[in-house]
């Protein structure tokens, strides 16, 4: 994915993305919401740069895809239509919603990037990904974040007055009293920033020695862990042979849940400018699949967290973005994803 962003600076920098006579103009636009709380949507962030905060856990009811698939008393399976407006979509549907708007800047089975090799440690793979993507996220955020002549940001206080993913969702960020508040999206993002750079930078949970790195066992001899062999009654973790600490999983869901609130952000509030208007919706299409594809295949995504984008995620599995056989595909409800081709071929 490294050569994604070759051409971004060139498109962005020194250029107002609102210059007129330079945009494109989709066949048609909706208008972002102003951001709401939402029953669903509304999940606590972090503000400590120094440890791992705790987020209250999230319900444990079973993800949109699923939970409305049979809606009435006599089993009927709803169709495609009825499950779309289940998720309370605003009318005429989101640009990146049509396929026309939603394909890649490249070709192939994005899962040949999210596999791990045979002989690379979970952990080892696992921080691999969280450095990698995060690079990737924020070379769309610099886009938002980048000052016009008039030393303004497309992101800001005025635009973005919380951070949010449409109407039905928002997120807060935990105070220094672990009270959650709202922040405007720029200060939340920026606040985020700061924290997954803190944690990677920590060699406590990212250790950067080399000799400390192991292999993966070979499952075709043992599916025992070889720390398990050795010390049979010692406490196991991921990791824990190439000295990442007992809390490195749950370190990186939070990076990951977070990176997942930056993606739909921008897809909610961003994607028709600028990165539309900038000819950057492919890559940034093309990165955000990936990301998803890695995220549910490491587990690093709970398929409820993922409703805010889930109807995108729907229309991946449909148009075969996501191959049958990945966690991504299985969390996708199809009917819906069906139907949203549809529309994009009737439109």
């Amino acid at each position: 994915m490294s050569n994604l962003f070759s051409g971004i600076n060139a498109r962005f920098r020194g250029t107002s993305t609102r210059a007129p006579g330079q945009n494109r103009s989709p066949t048609s636009t909706s208008q972002p919401s102003s951001p709401s709380d939402g029953p669903q949507g509304t999940q606590a962030g972090q503000v400590s740069s120094s440890s791992a905060p705790r987020i209250p856990p999230l319900p444990t009811s079973p993800p949109l895809a699923q939970n409305i698939g049979v809606d009435d008393a006599n089993g009927n399976v709803s169709n495609g239509e009825d499950i779309l407006n289940s998720y309370h979509l605003p009318r005429p549907l989101p640009l990146w919603l049509n396929s026309s708007y939603a394909k890649h800047i490249v070709k192939g089975n994005f899962m040949t990037l999210s596999a791990r090799p045979k002989t690379v440690e979970q952990a080892e793979w696992i921080a691999h990904q969280v450095v990698e993507h995060y690079r990737n996220l924020w070379n769309f955020v610099r886009v938002i974040h980048e000052k016009d002549e008039d030393n303004s940001t497309i992101c800001n206080p005025s635009t973005c007055p919380r951070m949010s993913a449409g109407a039905n969702h928002s997120f807060t960020w935990l105070n220094a009293r672990r009270e959650p508040v709202e922040l405007p999206a720029y200060e939340y993002i920026t606040l985020m920033q700061r924290w997954i750079s803190g944690k990677i930078d920590d060699v406590s949970i990212f250790p950067t020695d080399s000799n400390g790195v192991s292999f993966a066992h070979n499952p075709s001899i043992t599916t025992t862990p070889l720390s398990q062999l050795t010390s049979p009654g010692d406490r196991d973790w991921v990791g824990k042979r190439s000295g990442f600490p007992e809390n490195f999983v749950e370190v990186c869901q939070i990076i990951f849940r977070q990176m997942f609130r930056v993606y739909a952000h921008l897809y909610w509030a961003h994607f028709i400018d600028p990165f539309y208007h900038l000819n950057l919706e492919k890559q940034l299409n093309s990165c955000f699949s990936h990301f998803v594809l890695t995220a549910c295949a490491l587990d690093m995504l709970k398929p409820q967290e993922l409703e805010p984008m889930q109807p995108l995620i729907d229309l991946w599995a449909a148009n075969g973005t996501f191959p049958p056989g990945s966690k991504a595909y299985d969390y996708a409800n199809h009917r819906a994803g069906e139907r949203l081709v549809q529309l994009s071929s009737s439109a």
